[in-house]
C-alpha cells in the first residue's frame, strides 16, 4: 500500500526535483513484415506500426492526469532495420525509403522518436547490413524522427574493426550531410558494443529478436531527486552516501514501475522492463554532474570523478531493482556532454576533457554521450574514438556506446546549441595525433579470455 506521506513525497519530487519518467517506449517486431517487394514491406510496417502504437501517446497523457506524473517522451522501438529488409533493398537508396516511411508512421502516431534503423554487425556485415550503414547519411538527412545504431561489438565476439572504421567515416559523411543544422544527424547517430535489445532510450533503441511481437518499456529519470538527497547528508560517511542513493533509486523507480504496468494494462501490450538510468536535462537541478559535486567534487573531472560515479552507479542500481519486477535496458547513470548542465560547466571550467570522459565510461551507464567536436577531424580518429569505447565494452562486459558530433565548421572553443532534450555544447578537444595506420589493419579483434564460457 502506498500511505499518504509517499504521495507527498512524489508530489515534491516531481514539482521541485525534476522528477519524470523520461519515457515509454513500445517495442514492434517487423519480422511479420519481411516481403521481397520494397513498396510491400514500406506499407506492411506502416500498418504494424500504425496499428500497434495508434494509442500510445493518448495512453501516456491520460495516465500522466491520473497520476500526476510527467512523462516527457513517447517513443517507438522496431526490429533492427538491416534484418527487415535485406529481402527488398538492393541499394543503399532503397533503405533510406524504409527511413522515410518510418518517420511518416512516428509523425503520424505522434511519437517524438523512433529507433531501429539498425545494423547488427559485431562479428561481420551481411549485404544488407552494409548497405543500411552506408544509407544512414541520407537517411537521417531526410528524416526528423528517425535514430539510428549500428552494434560494433560484444564480449563474446570480439570488436568488428571493418565497422569502427567505416562508421568512422559514416559519422563524417551524417556531419556533412546535416551541416546546416550544425551536423545534427550525429545527434540520432550512436554506435554500440554489447547493445541491448530492451533499451527503451533514443538514439540507441531497438526492438531486439528475441523479444515479444509488441512490449512495453520505460526509461525513468531522477537526477534532481538524487541530488536533494544528498544535500540533506553532506559530511557523512560513504555508508550513509551509498543508503541514501539506494533508497532514493527504489523510491524513483517505483514511479516507473507504476507507470509501466499501467501503460501495458490499458494498450494491453506485455510490460517489459524498467531502466532506471539517471538521465540528464539542461535544465537547471537536472544534472548527473551535480550529483557528483555533491558528492564532494568542485566539478565533474576533478580528481575522484570516477570513483565518484562509480560508487553513484551501483548505489542505483541495487537500489532500483528492488523496486521493479523487470529491470533492463542499459540502467545506471548517463553522462551526455550537450544534456547536462553541469557537464557543460566543467568543460567550460577545463576539469573535463574527453580521456577523463572516457575513463568514467568504464564505469557508467553507456559511454561518451552527445560530445561535439571539431569538424574538421579526420575519420579515422572518429573511429579510433569509437574502437577504445568498444574496447572497454568488451573487457568489462558492459554496454558502451558513442554518439559525437563533429561539427561541420565549427572548432574549439565554439559553442553549438541542438535545443530541447538535445541542450547545447562547447567543441572539444581532440588528440592530434594519427590512428590511421592502426585502423586501415582491417579484421577483426578477438574476444577477450573470459569470453569463453560454455
Amino acid at each position: 500500500m502506498i500511505n499518504f506521506f509517499e504521495v507527498n513525497e512524489t508530489n515534491k519530487m516531481i514539482e521541485k526535483e525534476n522528477l519524470d519518467v523520461r519515457t515509454i517506449t513500445i517495442g514492434i517486431s517487423l519480422l511479420d513484415c519481411i516481403c521481397t517487394d520494397l513498396e510491400t514491406l514500406r506499407k506492411n510496417i506502416y500498418d504494424k506500426i500504425e496499428r500497434t502504437a495508434r494509442n500510445l501517446v493518448a495512453t501516456g497523457e491520460a495516465i500522466e492526469k491520473e497520476f500526476g506524473i510527467p512523462i516527457v517522451n513517447k517513443r517507438i522501438s522496431v526490429t533492427p532495420i538491416a534484418l527487415v529488409g535485406g529481402a527488398a533493398c538492393q541499394t543503399s537508396e532503397d533503405f533510406a525509403k524504409i527511413a522515410e516511411t518510418l518517420d511518416q508512421v512516428a509523425k503520424e502516431v505522434g511519437v517524438n522518436f523512433i529507433g531501429g534503423y539498425s545494423a547488427l554487425v559485431s562479428k561481420g556485415m551481411t549485404k544488407a547490413d552494409e548497405l543500411l550503414i552506408r544509407s544512414i547519411p541520407l537517411a537521417l538527412s531526410k528524416t526528423e524522427r528517425v535514430c539510428s545504431s549500428v552494434n560494433l561489438g560484444s564480449t563474446r565476439t570480439g570488436i568488428n574493426m571493418d565497422a569502427v572504421k567505416l562508421m568512422g567515416e559514416i559519422v563524417k559523411e551524417t556531419a556533412e550531410y546535416t551541416k546546416e543544422d550544425d551536423s545534427l544527424g550525429c545527434a540520432k547517430l550512436v554506435v554500440f558494443c554489447n547493445a541491448p535489445d530492451d533499451n527503451p532510450f533514443m538514439a540507441g533503441a531497438f526492438h531486439g529478436v528475441t523479444e515479444a511481437d509488441a512490449i512495453i518499456n520505460v526509461g525513468v529519470s531522477g537526477p534532481g531527486v538524487v541530488r536533494t538527497a544528498l544535500e540533506k547528508v553532506r559530511g557523512e560517511s560513504f555508508e550513509v552516501l551509498c543508503e541514501t542513493i539506494k533508497k532514493t533509486a527504489f523510491k524513483v523507480t517505483r514511479v516507473g514501475q507504476l507507470v509501466a504496468k499501467e501503460a501495458s494494462r490499458l494498450l494491453q501490450i506485455p510490460f517489459g522492463i524498467v531502466d532506471l538510468s539517471l538521465a540528464p536535462t539542461p535544465a537547471i537541478g537536472d544534472s548527473v554532474a551535480d550529483i557528483l559535486c555533491e558528492i564532494g567534487l568542485e566539478y565533474a573531472g576533478a580528481p575522484g570523478t570516477t570513483a565518484a560515479l562509480a560508487l553513484l552507479n551501483d548505489q542505483v542500481k541495487k537500489g532500483g531493482v528492488m523496486a521493479s519486477s523487470y529491470v533492463g535496458g542499459l540502467s545506471g547513470a548517463f553522462i551526455p556532454v550537450s544534456e547536462d548542465q553541469g557537464m557543460i560547466d566543467a568543460v567550460m571550467a577545463g576539469a573535463l576533457t574527453l580521456e577523463k570522459l572516457e575513463a568514467m565510461t568504464c564505469v557508467c551507464s553507456v559511454g561518451l554521450d552527445m560530445i561535439a567536436i571539431p569538424g574538421d577531424t579526420k575519420a579515422s580518429t572518429i573511429s579510433g574514438i569509437i574502437a577504445d569505447e568498444m574496447a572497454i565494452g568488451m573487457v568489462n562486459q558492459k554496454t558502451t556506446a558513442v554518439r559525437i558530433i563533429p561539427v561541420i565548421g565549427k572548432g574549439v572553443g565554439e559553442k553549438v546549441e541542438f535545443g530541447g532534450l538535445l541542450g547545447y555544447a562547447p567543441i572539444m578537444p581532440v588528440n592530434p595525433f594519427s590512428c590511421e595506420d592502426f585502423i586501415n589493419r582491417g579484421g577483426r579483434i578477438p574476444a577477450p579470455i573470459h569470453s569463453f564460457k560454455n
